[in-house]
């Protein structure tokens, strides 16, 4: 019953308090990005959502786009701005994906929506993370973030698709905001922030 009719309730209901209350913090950072990124604030793409289905995500831009002589990205950490650095650190960037959990293309709390790319790389098991919706947070984020393997977020994801409950999510909760202003995880070791699934090779196909 929660997983099929209350967890879309509490997700829009939790949604807009969310937005109604962080309102006045979002109009400071968006401002402050819009400065640091020559007028660009927040950051469009696409994501596979439940089932794999493609939906834009909206995060706040944490990282400039200055290339090399080549035209080619410079690296995440050359890239990452000062103030991008904070944002990701307190995890403000994710604050703008309530739009998304609003139009229901995400939930609260899920597997993290990944890159379309790495589709390609799943095998059947990890790509039982798209059963359910994204969530801005989830039982992979409130256990290692960005400091575990991508094996162990995938086991993570699976986990949570397999025990969906409120008590679960209301620990993710819980958990998610003992850890909002702590920067610890937030990269795996020689990264400024995760290296890309599909760098990792065919290990755990």
């Amino acid at each position: 019953m929660y997983k099929s009719f209350f967890k879309r309730s509490f997700d829009f209901t939790g949604a807009i308090i969310g937005l109604l209350f962080l309102s006045p913090l979002l109009f400071v950072v968006t401002i402050a990005l819009y400065f640091a990124n020559e007028g660009q604030p927040f950051f469009l793409q696409l994501r596979p959502g439940k089932s794999g289905q493609l939906f834009k995500i909206i995060k706040f831009k944490t990282m400039n786009d200055k290339k090399d002589i080549n035209g080619n990205l410079l690296s995440d950490a050359i890239r990452l701005t000062k103030i991008g650095s904070f944002v990701r650190k307190t995890s403000l960037d994710e604050i703008p994906q309530l739009i998304n959990v609003i139009k229901g293309d995400m939930s609260l709390i899920g597997p993290r929506p990944l890159l379309p790319e790495y589709l390609a790389f799943y095998n059947a098991e990890q790509a039982r993370r798209h059963e359910v919706k994204p969530g801005i947070t989830g039982w992979a984020q409130v256990n290692g973030r960005n400091a575990i393997s991508w094996q162990q977020k995938f086991e993570y994801d699976v986990f949570y698709v397999d025990n969906i409950s409120f008590n679960l999510d209301a620990k993710i909760i819980f958990n998610t905001f003992k850890k909002l202003f702590s920067s610890k995880e937030i990269s795996a070791d020689g990264h400024a922030t995760m290296p890309r699934f599909d760098d990792l090779g065919n290990n755990f196909k």
